[in-house]
């Protein structure tokens, strides 16, 4: 293989040599697949390039991307890249001031969106900035500029794209990722070429030489489904965007990928489908459903020869059915983002579908951890990736330094000096530990260990992975700072309580008016003592409101990779927060 990798868009030309293909990049969109295949995607690209020079894009421009994943997200991202400029995506689902925010920090020229809503919000924020911000569509937009106007007069323009390309060092700065974290002013991080190539390259490790197709779904606009794409490229692998989060069921039956990279939240809905169906067996078939989902849960690669014996019975009669509801080809799935209930990871496992969980962040492009076929434990997130280091600091903070760690934050020294230290060493912000000299385990986030009126320390983390293991609970956040106890706002998972009341011969109303029922409230009592049960007393959630509706992007709840802005959350519930501990005093009174 003669084309060596040491840049992002040195992907292109090494697919051309090694993997030419007629389905490299594909994409439902309004029902129907766009398909790109290796040659016509690098000839969009260099097409789209040329044409961004005559828009004055040079080496250091800044354009932005904004959509939901499509082939000309991945197309702008090389268009733009190859030119030595930098690539920024922005969220479609970012509020108006952080965009604002991020094109004038950026000083962004350009921006590519998706659709007429974006159209319109990115159009009406350019106006209030200073400098000229020209907006370009993906999609068909009346009185908006298309992005193939671009691509047409790239083709007419007589440029040598390998005088931009030479021009670009594996140490020059590939994109700024604005991450919004839980709190503050988005901060711009910088990553290089050398920070993603090294990444994705030492990531390999994850996937099996039979992966041929891919489906993919988690935003490209977050650092690990981007990484995931240029791995799969790395990989000669075939990838097909879903449309939407809505199609993903029909789009896997269709695509039936042998890998893809998931949240836990999505592995947990599907559990909890499976399981409504094996409740609803009668007999025999929901004797072995049940027995086969006991073994699974005592998976752990080792068991001997009776268990597996018996495991293949399950798979035969069970799991079969289990594969076949993700498309039946699955080698792999990768989770991150968010902790993995290790109970769900055994049950996935057993059933023929392994899943490989890992940790990181954008600050480090983003893999530092990985399980993989050469050494996974449950409960962990792995072991380091190849050229990276971890360590646990004195307070249990884990620190990481290597190859992935960014370049700093744009023009915020300041943050970057007290991010990463004289040593190179790079603060994650996370809690761990290091299990047989190699496993990392993550225990919480530092900033949301919170401490109770009585001095003790509690991780609210552990507890929701373990409250959301009921299927009767969507989203559940753990609050108690200087208060007397832990309590919880609980959004029930709002079908499965249907299908509960339902069996119990309760007649449900609304969602509104449920919560409130008595004994809806007295059963999630019990779900909250039953499974805080093995936590210490002082964990333990002692109150907790059940809200009407999901926590959400939109909302302002939760970051774009699902985490709690648990400020906002406090803030706007803190009138139900305020009546948990005042019920709870006027009670004991």
């Amino acid at each position: 293989m003669s084309t060596s990798i040491t840049r992002v868009f040195d992907l292109l030309p090494y697919n051309l040599e090694n993997f030419p293909k007629e389905e490299f990049i594909s994409g439902k969109i309004k029902g129907k697949w766009e398909k790109y295949s290796t040659k016509h995607f690098c000839e969009v690209t260099d097409n789209l390039s040329r044409g961004l020079t005559t828009l004055g894009i040079k080496k250091g421009s800044r354009v932005a991307v904004m959509s939901h994943n499509r082939p000309e997200w991945n197309i702008c991202d090389y268009g733009i890249m190859q030119l030595g400029a930098y690539q920024i995506p922005l969220y479609p689902t970012l509020a108006e001031h952080d965009v604002k925010f991020i094109i004038e920090d950026a000083e962004i020229t350009i921006v590519f969106v998706s659709d007429e809503t974006l159209y319109q919000k990115v159009t009406a924020v350019c106006q209030e900035i200073k400098h000229e911000v020209k907006v370009f569509t993906f999609d068909q937009v009346q009185g908006a500029n298309h992005w193939q106007e671009v691509v047409e007069v790239g083709k007419s323009t007589n440029v040598d794209l390998d005088s931009y390309r030479k021009a670009v060092s594996a140490e020059d700065i590939l994109t700024l990722i604005y991450t919004s974290g839980t709190t503050g002013t988005p901060k711009g991080v910088m990553l290089t070429h050398d920070n993603l190539v090294k990444n994705f390259v030492k990531s390999a490790i994850i996937f099996p030489t039979e992966i041929k197709v891919s489906l993919s779904f988690l935003p490209l606009s977050h650092i690990f489904e981007r990484m995931i794409s240029y791995l799969y490229a790395y990989f000669g692998v075939s990838v097909y965007y879903a449309e939407s989060m809505d199609t993903i069921v029909a789009d896997i039956q269709e695509v039936k990928p042998n890998a893809f990279s998931t949240v836990p939240r999505l592995l947990e809905k599907v559990y909890d489908k499976i399981l409504e169906k094996g409740k609803d067996l009668k007999g025999i078939k929901r004797g072995i459903f049940f027995w086969s989902l006991a073994l699974a849960e005592k998976f752990d690669g080792n068991n001997g020869w009776w268990y597996n014996f018996k495991l293949g019975i399950a798979r035969k009669l069970v799991f079969k059915k289990w594969q076949e509801a993700l498309g039946g080809r699955i080698v792999v799935l990768v989770s991150g983002g968010a902790a993995l209930n290790p109970r769900l990871c055994r049950i996935f496992w057993a059933a023929g579908m392994p899943v490989f969980e890992g940790y990181g962040l954008t600050e480090t492009s983003p893999v530092i951890t990985v399980n993989h076929f050469g050494a996974t434990m449950f409960g962990t997130v792995g072991t380091v990736i190849e050229g990276v280091e971890i360590k646990i600091a004195e307070d249990g903070e884990i620190l990481v330094r290597g190859h992935n760690v960014m370049k700093g934050y744009y023009k915020r020294d300041d943050l970057t000096a007290e991010t990463i230290d004289s040593e190179g060493w790079f603060h994650t912000g996370d809690i761990g530990e290091i299990l047989e000299g190699k496993f990392l385990k993550i225990t919480d986030r530092k900033k949301e260990i919170f401490k109770t009126a009585g001095g003790k320390y509690v991780a609210p983390q552990m507890l929701e992975n373990r409250y959301k293991e009921s299927p009767l609970i969507e989203q559940i956040m753990v609050l108690g700072e200087n208060r007397k106890f832990p309590s919880a706002l609980i959004v029930p998972a709002f079908p499965a309580l249907k299908a509960w009341c339902a069996k119990k011969g309760i007649d449900y109303s609304t969602n509104e008016e449920m919560i409130k029922n008595e004994q809806v409230l007295e059963k999630y009592n019990q779900i909250i003592v039953a499974l805080g049960a093995e936590f210490g007393k002082w964990e333990q959630v002692k109150r907790f409101a059940l809200l009407p509706k999901e926590f959400s992007i939109d909302g302002g709840e939760l970051t774009p990779k699902l985490s709690f802005k648990r400020k906002v959350v406090l803030e706007k519930y803190a009138a139900i927060i305020e009546k948990i501990y005042k019920d709870a005093e006027n009670y004991k009174a």
